[in-house]
């Protein structure tokens, strides 16, 4: 059975979750502080298959939560619920490692499509499940990307990858050789078409930096264009 960590200090937006999601088969578990999600996701023998993360949290907020579960290499499928849907916010969530977000008020069955989906990418990821079947790689400058997995292979490591990441990556691959905006990956990578700050892009490229580069000061694949955003080379020496 799917298990679902709920973090939610609103009793009665938690007991709804719970009780609606346990309708659809799921087995759930509701905390209210970002400490004692930790306590539950860290420990090496955690098992929840999904996690439903509230940002505005006493003590330990949303944001803090979700870094720490990633820094300890957990890479549970996450969605945020944050309180407005704000541009910073939901950009600050996925910088902080989230998979998905929802702006709260939210109809259920948004929420359960969404979990859904993240249950899947659960799926394919996991050693003891058939693979998808058809397979999404790409390989460039002997690294490789395998974006079911959300793996990316180079330097003999293989690195995990968040959703975000992978879309990020896949954008700029489909766009290869040409030059985008922070302003379009902004609004077709994560969906957000206000004015906001660009600059959560930029720490997304550091980091995918880190994975792809032998160099990561000195790029060769994912390159800077001055004043405007992003270029991504497969093979620079063409």
């Amino acid at each position: 059975m799917t298990r679902v960590l709920i973090v939610e200090d609103e009793r009665h937006l938690a007991d709804g979750l719970r009780y609606n999601l346990e309708a659809e088969g799921y087995e759930v578990e509701v905390v209210e502080t970002g400490e004692a999600a930790l306590a539950l996701l860290l420990p090496p023998n955690a098992r929840f298959d999904l996690l439903v993360l509230d940002v505005m949290l006493p003590g330990k907020d949303g944001f803090a939560v979700i870094s720490e579960v990633r820094h300890a290499g957990q890479f549970i499928p996450a969605l945020m619920l944050t309180a407005r849907g704000r541009p910073e916010d939901v950009l600050r969530g996925f910088a902080s490692g989230a998979d998905d977000y929802l702006p709260k008020p939210f109809e259920l069955s948004i929420l359960t499509a969404r979990l859904h989906g993240l249950l899947r990418r659960n799926q394919w990821t996991s050693r003891t499940q058939s693979p998808p079947a058809a397979a999404d790689f790409f390989t460039f400058s002997g690294r490789t990307i395998d974006f079911n997995a959300l793996e990316l292979q180079a330097r003999g490591r293989t690195f995990p990858l968040t959703l975000m990441e992978a879309n990020l990556l896949r954008y700029l691959i489909r766009h290869e050789g040409k030059s985008v905006t922070r302003k379009a990956m902004l609004e077709e990578v994560w969906g957000v078409r206000e004015d906001t700050d660009t600059r959560p892009i930029d720490n997304f490229i550091v980091r995918l930096r880190r994975y792809i580069e032998d160099e990561p000061s000195r790029p060769r694949h994912l390159l800077t264009v001055r004043g405007v955003g992003y270029r991504f080379l497969a093979d620079p020496g063409m």
